[in-house]
């Protein structure tokens, strides 16, 4: 592989799970409607400046962090890891690797202590830590359970060019991949990687980068999405739902992409599945398969895949971006109308004839 990421010399640290998101926001009190009012997190604290969000099962302080400043971007993603010597090793582990470091012993964020945070070989904030403020587990809290209620932190989605790089580089860091896209030249689109035994804690798409793609909050039924759909017509705000409700190929769960007011990508996540075993097989998805980003072979948006929120450096700063280079799964997969096209190779049984062009031209 060109320009591989080394590998350092010490093991990686242990990372149990994505833990939080430190989210700047424009508008503080906007951002808490949408949050709070819509979603239903549940305030841990607040300020002027911030405000602590976590979901119903949680017991560390916070799963996402809203944080008032000029520009939309994301400081952290932030992962515990399973001892505080762990922090330790993620300091010397990124530095082996050149990496510019900064380490807090009272932490960088309320609620957690001691904790590292790196901009990471792909231009990424990543934050590591273990201790944390523990707060009141919500989850026999029926009463404040809303019909839609997001239950844990799933995942984070990661934009980048190089995806073989950057899955290289976090399997060096212990993720595991479950699936991935590729085509028949070799080139691939994008992969899922975990940590915890779910099919993902961090995926990584094919695009201009770094940017997040979005962050993912899941819930414990299709049902809970679908009420999120219908109280977001309720209010009118329709407009800010992107894609979905549907059934991934690609992980097998039900899914809703929803718009903060700054533009930050949040999907709302149910029903994937088990990767824990040693031997836990690697998936892979041929691009040109209509069913792998929708299972009912709905097109997806353009929006989808061209934008994404933008990080910063350990200064506060926007990262600038890196172009992608190979062929961008838009590009071999939405044609000039904004339609999907199904697999060229399959037969419509409807028909009898090839499933070739697009879906919207065999519905009609």
């Amino acid at each position: 592989m060109e320009n591989r990421i080394p590998t350092p010399s010490i093991a990686p640290p242990d990372i149990v799970r994505c833990a939080y998101t430190d989210l700047v926001v424009t508008d503080l009190e906007r951002s808490r409607k949408f949050y709070v009012d819509v979603l239903g997190l549940h305030v841990t604290e607040e300020d002027e400046n911030a405000i602590y969000l976590r979901s119903l099962e949680e017991f560390i302080h916070h799963n996402l962090v809203l944080r008032k400043g000029p520009v939309a971007a994301v400081a952290a993603l932030a992962y515990r890891v399973r001892t505080p010597e762990d922090v330790d090793v993620a300091e010397v582990y990124y530095q082996e690797l050149g990496c510019r470091t900064e380490r807090r012993k009272d932490g960088f964020v309320k609620g957690i202590g001691d904790s590292v945070r790196v901009e990471d070989p792909l231009g990424f904030p990543y934050e590591f830590f273990y201790e944390t403020e523990h707060v009141e587990r919500l989850t026999q809290r029926y009463d404040l359970y809303s019909a839609g209620e997001l239950v844990r932190l799933d995942h984070f989605n990661q934009v980048t060019p190089d995806v073989p790089r950057g899955r290289a580089y976090l399997e060096d860091l212990g993720f595991r991949v479950s699936e991935d896209i590729k085509d028949s030249d070799g080139v691939t689109y994008a992969a899922w990687m975990h940590r915890k035994h779910t099919v993902h804690d961090t995926a990584l798409t094919g695009g201009d980068g770094p940017r997040m793609h979005h962050m993912a909050f899941a819930t414990h039924e299709k049902h809970n999405i679908i009420q999120i759909c219908d109280k977001m017509g309720a209010l009118r705000i329709s407009d800010r739902i992107e894609r979905g409700p549907g059934r991934h190929g690609v992980s097998n769960a039900f899914y809703l992409y929803i718009l903060d007011p700054d533009d930050h990508r949040i999907e709302i996540y149910t029903q994937d599945y088990y990767t824990g075993d040693p031997d836990n097989p690697t998936i892979t998805w041929d691009v040109h398969d209509n069913q792998r980003r929708d299972w009912w072979g709905n097109p997806v948006v353009p929006s989808w895949y061209t934008e994404a929120s933008l990080v910063l450096d350990l200064d506060g700063n926007p990262q600038p971006l890196t172009a992608r280079t190979e062929t961008s799964e838009m590009a071999v997969t939405i044609g000039a109308d904004g339609f999907s096209y199904t697999r060229p190779d399959d037969d419509d049984s409807s028909s009898g004839e090839p499933a070739q062009g697009f879906k919207i031209g065999t519905q009609l």
